[in-house]
């Protein structure tokens, strides 16, 4: 009897030693409350144009600028205002003329006396806001006497053309442009690049004024 209790208390001795050499160890995770967190990494900057900002770049702007007493001159400036994708400002006398001011056949009409002097500027109803922001003006105009009409003087004269692209055209009947636009850079101090100066007659066509514009190669 006492053999196999000896036996049995080995076989106990033996299995209590191998159960403790295949126990599991201790875990060493560590307490995530007195471990700080890894810092994130920043992140990437996206190349994708839908997400990236995007900076605008200044595009060139243009102005077209016109006087038209008779309303020949209108049509015409509207319409390379159109095809340039322009905006528009008219020229407007504080003091509007009336028909009879216009009477060319008139030596004491308005228009005549004007034109009679050299140094007469009539005054402008207002003047172009933001100027300086325009690069392309063009500027268009009738022909009294061979001359702009002393009023485009004016405007050209209260305003700052440098660093700008000057594109002058006149309308009329039959008379040339003459020396108008040349007459017209010097009153505005020779500043900007003033483009050679084209006649058209009133009622010239889209198609025509369309193929001068792009004949001026703007866009190079």
């Amino acid at each position: 009897m006492k053999q196999k209790l000896g036996k049995w208390t080995l076989l106990l001795a033996l299995f209590c030693l191998t159960g403790c050499g295949t126990a599991k160890q201790p875990s060493t995770t560590v307490n995530p409350q007195t471990t700080p967190a890894p810092a994130e990494p920043s992140p990437a900057v996206s190349t994708d144009p839908l997400l990236s900002p995007e900076i605008p770049e200044e595009a060139d702007r243009t102005l077209v600028v016109y006087f038209s007493a008779t309303g020949n001159t209108k049509p015409l400036a509207e319409a390379v205002a159109e095809i340039l994708q322009a905006d528009l400002f008219e020229i407007v006398p504080a003091e509007p003329y009336t028909t009879e001011d216009l009477n060319y056949n008139d030596d004491d009409s308005r228009s005549s006396q004007e034109m009679n002097d050299e140094t007469s500027r009539p005054a402008l109803a207002e003047t172009v806001e933001n100027f300086e922001d325009y690069s392309i003006v063009v500027l268009a105009y009738p022909i009294w006497w061979g001359h702009a009409p002393r009023i485009v003087s004016t405007f050209v004269e209260s305003v700052d053309f440098t660093g700008k692209i000057v594109i002058p055209f006149c309308t009329s009947g039959s008379s040339a442009i003459g020396s108008s636009a040349v007459d017209l850079q010097a009153q505005a101090g020779n500043k900007g690049t003033w483009l050679e100066g084209r006649r058209f007659a009133a009622g010239t066509s889209r198609e025509e004024l369309a193929d001068w514009i792009d004949s001026l190669t703007l866009d190079e």
